[in-house]
């Protein structure tokens, strides 16, 4: 699971120690609900970051609830931790990367499908920063260059690939990428290992305001605008089995999603599943939260993987995601 190490790396060094998550309700989640779902209570493994805040402002506000529905909070670190997890019946839903949930569906490892999406590429979402008096000013310069990054083969490596092909630069991973954790490029731009460094949001933010990097180029464009990037999936087993649980699950987080792209909100929810400061929420560039689940869009992710080699043959996502709006 290389793309989810991406996930583990990053939040081992940003938000490790600092996670507060709020437990909601207790209890086993076999119970039936008195208004039909086959469980009223299931236990959902989610990153904390602002991609799956989705999944606290729908306690928040009360949308799980109403559905009869009780949701337990467990964090996971991304898709390597969690679909063990998810297997083994610890997690009935939990949020990962598209890539790494394509990449063990298409392996056969798992028999996953993805129920909702959570998030989606905006502009400065992920970025390649540069020091602010580097010598490269285009994508191109980028040719040949040392580029730090938190993992080889990962999804920020695909979203380079495809972001760098239009201008014909090639990176040749094991000779070009310099590997750290997220917290750690900072250092290494300033020291001058790197020539340049792939980070997600909040370093995006963090690291320009502390040692005034500029951003190169980010991923909101060209193959990957509007990329569809993290989604809750469950095992195929659970959603075969409890198809009012998950479509329960669905509406309510369609309905956090719509609130969720309000600031305000955001800085309501966070603290309670993490301890990410809320003014740096009100400062950082949001992910996108999609308030449908189409198979067409996260379509795009599996082909980007396939065209960059992260598939060895084409793979239909349509039977993988379970549609709603």
């Amino acid at each position: 699971m290389r793309f989810a190490k991406e996930r583990r790396a990053w939040l081992a060094g940003a938000v490790a120690g600092t996670l507060a998550l709020s437990l909601t309700a207790c209890g086993g989640g076999e119970e039936a609900s008195a208004n039909g779902l086959e469980q009223s209570e299931i236990t959902v493994g989610v990153m904390p970051i602002t991609e799956g805040a989705g999944i606290q402002i729908a306690i928040s506000r009360g949308f799980f609830k109403a559905e009869g529905l009780t949701v337990k909070l467990r964090t996971v670190t991304g898709a390597a931790e969690a679909l063990p997890q998810l297997k083994g019946g610890q997690l009935d839903i939990a949020h990962g990367g598209h890539v790494g949930i394509i990449q063990a569906q298409a392996d056969g490892a798992y028999k996953l499908r993805i129920v909702a999406e959570a998030s989606s590429m905006t502009k400065n979402l992920n970025g390649v920063l540069v020091s602010k008096d580097s010598s490269i000013k285009t994508p191109q310069d980028l040719a040949g260059k040392k580029i730090g990054t938190n993992a080889r083969g990962n999804q920020n490596s695909l979203l380079l690939h495809a972001t760098l092909q239009p201008y014909g630069v090639k990176v040749d991973e094991e000779k070009d990428v310099v590997v750290a954790p997220f917290p750690n490029q900072e250092q290494l731009l300033k020291s001058d290992k790197v020539d340049a460094i792939i980070v997600p949001e909040p370093f995006v933010t963090q690291i320009q305001q502390s040692i005034g990097a500029r951003i190169l180029t980010d991923f909101s464009s060209g193959p990957t605008k509007d990329f569809p990037i993290t989604g809750f999936a469950s095992t195929e087993e659970f959603a075969t089995k409890n198809p009012k649980t998950v479509a329960a699950f669905q509406r309510a987080l369609v309905k956090a999603q719509a609130l969720a792209g309000d600031r305000s909100v955001l800085q309501e929810a966070m603290p309670k599943f993490t301890k990410m400061d809320p003014k740096l929420v009100g400062v950082i560039n949001l992910n996108g939260f999609p308030t449908s689940t189409n198979a067409t869009r996260i379509q795009r992710v599996s082909d980007v993987m396939r065209q960059f080699g992260y598939l060895k043959q084409p793979f239909d996502v349509k039977p993988l995601v379970l549609q709603n709006g």
